[in-house]
């Protein structure tokens, strides 16, 4: 665990409240009992790995008592049987690989392939084996090309810079049969054959700065290359990255020694220069590189500030046509109130204009995809909130002409899950459209692309996650409440019928243990009258004639608020918000005006300017537990601490500067405390861009949370990773400075050495927030000597669960 330096100010009591209490370490261990590496080993039958096979078949895990059980549904007969035998798959693994320990209760496949012959390839820790019909033999495949030897080789020219890598950092991009790798080497783009080994250079003048498929946002990087394969993997699709006039930022490690500067470009708001791309389309069996013939476009994409949304690899919002002969694509302005919808001609460069699309505020961020082309019909899909819902419309792609809206009625959609080219029908998600229910719950719908006969396919009155066949015609849907436990179904893609069940989630052990669901609620919002939702986690061991403290979680968004990434289904656990709980807290969620999965004009409340984003939703917050301490008595209203990490630590501070009456503590982790000091990407879409007045004022100070440090009257933590990447720690140390300056007692946590997330030392962050609120809000004495289990052995139970 790395160590943590502790910088104090000076303490300014307790709050007022009940007699104070000394925490045991048995009280710390009750509550750490809820955590997720406690709890997710006494649900069972929770399905993974769902994914449909060639034949239209469904493979899926199912992790039950006594091991994983590998199964496929068949749609057409209606039917589950397993996959295969994991007795005889498991002596067949190990006698392939001497490094495979594999048992028939814990193989650790992750991946199943179909092959020719009745027999089949999966994918483990070790490899790829492919196994024949009667699971007998098997035999590994040549691993891919891993990043030490593909980057670089005897005699190639060393960064100048070291970059941090991140975020699949050094994963080669495998062509769609998986024959062939694309990496980065020397700034250049390579491919590799797997099977041999051969290496052949594409493009030869990419320079430092200046490369090809390199993959930098700023606030994520890494190794390796983001392009788009052809289907026929014939052509790639990729860019060249210019970066030569962006800003750098630095990050220098805690060492024994001489430290060793880590520098990066990392573009900010306001900067004139900041990163721009220029498309190819690059023939790999030829090398020929193919420039689009338009001017350099915005490193931006439609619904991530990054190019590659996916974590994947993938450039977003391009597509090839199948024969690879055009590709189209969206282009996006640097303020995202833009998009253009271009068609290129892969073999000669050319681009012709499709669509425009404009937006006052900002272009998108309901919907996570925003078009999709239909190249038989010559036509496109495309998501647009001007009704005030996302909806998606039919345009033809010559003209860019509508044909008609496809998708209607109140609630925004969310996801293409599947187009049925041929009969003409559109299969989606969304939320909001079934009056009566929770407008988060996630429902399944198709329509025909005309417009007509839209149709409900998850009657059940929960949030559903699905799996759609491609073209439509059956899908995986898994759907649950708070307090009830996931059904995993296969049903038709015509009306929803139930074809087999293929498991239900066995909490039987976790209720056993004392476990309860938190509550959800419908809160007024700062309005008055709009109703905002949220969760409220209670003590296990709640008493009613109690009054209690409240700890408000918060992430304000915009791209989504803490109770929707907490999910609106069966979770064993949600972070440590029942932990919290645990020591004597009502812990509230709520997610404010200003956050998505709502109407456009309830996302824009909070984010379309730099002073909108100041807000933070914390008026919401405020008059949401007030709305809660009015229905409830046993919340105390005297009593309210707030924390959040990252967007959330940058609300918790703004908390406690713009209602210091109200807040009396917060812990706030590595906030983005002022958007001048973090990546241009983000904060131009939610806020626009930066507008210098005559007398260089900028409209950006308005949000800035170091301009209000004077009003702290509570308790306030600032925690930050001294190598944070995403979130560069000037953004805390601002505050800091202005708390100094201000004269405010203030305490701070540095990490040395981690990034966004605190890895190692997560463990002791936590057991330092929990004392923090146990001293401060509870008024008691924490467990000094409770020491929560170490961050390996929680990186173990998780993959124990996959």
């Amino acid at each position: 665990m790395a160590a943590a330096v502790v910088l104090a100010g000076v303490a300014l009591g307790t709050l007022p409240g009940s007699a104070q209490k000394v925490y045991t370490k048995q009280d710390y261990t009750q509550a750490e009992r809820w955590m997720s590496y406690n709890v997710t080993g006494l649900v069972h039958h929770t399905i993974r790995g769902i994914s449909y096979l060639p034949s239209g078949r469904v493979f899926y895990r199912d992790p039950g008592v006594g091991g994983t059980a590998y199964m496929i549904a068949d749609a057409e007969k209606g039917t589950v049987a397993p996959a295969f035998d994991n007795g005889k798959l498991a002596a067949a693994l190990n006698k392939a690989n001497a490094d495979s320990k594999a048992t028939a209760e814990k193989l650790g496949v992750t991946e199943y392939k179909e092959m020719p012959g009745g027999g089949f390839s999966v994918t483990t820790s070790e490899g790829v084996f492919d196994c024949d019909a009667t699971v007998t033999a098997c035999t590994e495949e040549p691993k891919p090309p891993s990043e030490e030897a593909t980057a670089e080789k005897p005699g190639s020219k060393p960064a100048a810079k070291k970059v941090i890598a991140r975020r699949h950092a050094g994963d080669v991009n495998l062509s769609p049969d998986k024959k062939v790798a694309a990496f980065i080497r020397d700034n250049n783009l390579w491919v590799k054959v797997v099977a041999t080994g051969e290496e052949r250079q594409l493009t030869t003048d990419g320079v430092e700065d200046f490369g090809y498929a390199t993959d930098n946002a700023g606030w994520q990087h890494s190794d390796g290359a983001i392009l788009t394969w052809s289907d026929d993997g014939k052509k790639i699709a990729t860019f060249q990255q210019d970066q030569r006039k962006t800003g750098y930022m630095y990050l220098v490690p805690v060492t024994n020694r001489h430290p060793k500067l880590e520098a990066w470009r990392y573009p900010l708001v306001g900067d004139k220069d900041v990163t721009m791309i220029e498309p190819v389309v690059i023939d790999v069996a030829t090398g020929k590189v193919v420039r689009l013939k338009l001017p350099p476009m915005e490193h931006r994409s439609m619904e991530c500030d990054d190019v590659s949304c996916a974590g994947d690899g993938k450039w977003s919002d391009v597509e090839f046509s199948p024969d690879g002969a055009r590709l189209a694509f969206v282009s996006t302005s640097r303020d995202h109130k833009d998009e253009w919808v271009k068609v290129a001609d892969t073999a000669t460069g050319e681009v012709r204009d499709v669509y425009t699309e404009h937006v006052d505020t900002y272009y998108g961020w309901q919907a996570n995809n925003d078009w999709k082309v239909l190249w038989d019909s010559n036509e496109f899909l495309w998501a647009s909130e001007r009704s005030n819902w996302a909806q998606y419309y039919l345009y033809d792609l010559t003209t860019g002409a509508l044909k008609n809206e496809v998708t209607h009625g109140d609630g925004p959609v969310a996801e293409v899950k599947a187009v049925d080219e041929k009969n003409r029908v559109l299969y989606f998600t969304a939320t909001g459209k079934m009056k009566g229910q929770d407008p988060y719950y996630v429902n399944y719908f198709r329509v025909d692309l005309n417009g007509k006969h839209q149709t409900l396919l998850t009657p059940e009155d929960a949030t559903h996650e699905v799996t759609a066949a491609a073209d439509g015609s059956s899908f995986v849907d898994v759907y649950s409440t708070v307090d009830t436990p996931r059904t995993a179904v296969l049903r038709d893609g015509k009306k929803g019928s139930v074809l087999v069940t293929l498991a239900k989630q066995d909490a039987s052990q976790l209720l056993a243990a004392g476990w309860k669901p938190p509550m959800r609620v419908a809160l007024k919002a700062h309005d008055g009258k709009t109703q905002v939702y949220g969760f409220v986690f209670k003590p296990t061991d709640f008493d009613a004639s109690k009054k209690y403290p409240v700890i408000d979680y918060v992430y304000p968004g915009p791209q989504d608020g803490a109770c929707s990434l907490l999910g609106t289904g069966f979770e064993a656990s949600r972070g440590d918000l029942q932990s919290m709980a645990d020591l004597g807290f009502v812990v509230v969620c709520i997610d404010g005006m200003g956050n998505p999965h709502r109407s456009k004009s309830f996302h824009d409340t909070d984010a379309s300017k730099p002073q909108d984003m100041g807000d933070d939703t914390i008026a919401d917050q405020v008059s949401g537990i007030k709305d809660l301490g009015s229905r409830y008595p046993w919340i105390d209203l005297d009593r309210v601490g707030i924390t959040g990490h990252s967007g959330g630590g940058n609300a918790t501070v703004s908390a406690l500067f713009h209602y210091p009456d109200f807040f009396k503590v917060g812990w706030a982790e590595s906030g983005n405390h002022d958007q001048r000091e973090y990546e241009d990407d983000w904060d131009e879409r939610w806020a626009g861009l930066e507008v210098l007045g005559p007398d260089g004022a900028d409209n950006y100070s308005v949000q800035a949370n170091q301009e209000y440090a004077k009003n702290l009257k509570g308790h306030l933590m600032l925690a930050h990773g001294t190598m944070d990447d995403n979130v560069p720690p000037n953004n805390t140390l601002l505050v800091v400075d202005a708390l100094i300056k201000a004269n405010k007692d203030f305490d701070m946590l540095l990490i040395p050495n981690v990034h966004h997330g605190y890895a190692a030392a997560s463990p002791y962050v936590m057991k330092r927030k929990w004392d923090y609120f146990v001293r401060y809000l509870a008024g008691g004495t924490p467990a000094m000597d409770f020491v929560p289990k170490s961050y390996d052995e929680l990186v173990k139970a998780y993959y124990a669960a996959q």
